[in-house]
């Protein structure tokens, strides 16, 4: 059974189908449990926070209270009814010359395949690029995850490498594809991919 959140609603941005916003602790126990019920679709790729101590970290790190934060994150939501669709978080943002970050994300069942995270990364991108002032976002996923994998080549990231045994997911290091977007790319990419979701934002 689907349990849903208390309307917290105040979109950070918005599309045809979902808007995003930042976490917040009345999520909790819709994210718990879109967590522990999205454990096989996750498999080894990541690990969502599980229990409310983990989820309070997520939203403590990802809901900084400073006004230059290095960590930022979105729920993608589901406009017709608050469902909760996936994450987006940028992670580890540098400013000065690099201005860069990276970005992980993960679908919530029943909802992935339906192309809400596709658009939801989107509007990730446009927070990221345009209010964030980002020039380059790198993402970095395991070779074997063909879904996440795809998302990147469907939203227009470029390949840049392979990185071994580069994080520690549960329990051990694994490695990485390298892929990148920058400022310029999403200048190119943008109308491509929003016709493709038909949002004619």
């Amino acid at each position: 059974m689907s349990i849903m959140p208390t309307r917290p609603r105040r979109a950070t941005l918005a599309g045809n189908r979902v808007y995003l916003r930042p976490p917040k602790r009345v999520d909790q126990q819709h994210f718990i449990a879109s967590a522990r019920a999205s454990r096989t679709l996750h498999g080894s790729w990541v690990r969502a926070p599980e229990t409310p101590a983990a989820y309070a970290a997520y939203v403590a790190r990802y809901r900084p209270a400073n006004a230059s934060p290095i960590h930022v994150g979105f729920l993608v939501m589901r406009n017709e009814d608050d469902a909760l669709a996936g994450v987006f978080n940028f992670s580890e943002i540098v400013r000065g010359v690099f201005r860069s970050a990276y970005v992980g994300y993960y679908g919530f069942a029943p909802l992935v395949g339906a192309g809400y995270m596709t658009e939801g990364f989107a509007l990730a991108l446009d927070i990221a690029f345009r209010q964030l002032r980002l020039h380059r976002i790198e993402a970095n996923v395991q070779p074997g995850n063909a879904r996440s994998l795809a998302l990147l080549e469907r939203i227009g990231f470029t390949r840049e490498g392979y990185s071994r045994r580069y994080v520690k997911i549960a329990g051990r290091w694994r490695d990485h594809v390298r892929y990148a977007m920058l400022a310029e790319d999403w200048k190119i990419e943008r109308p491509r991919v929003r016709r493709a979701i038909g949002s004619g934002r």
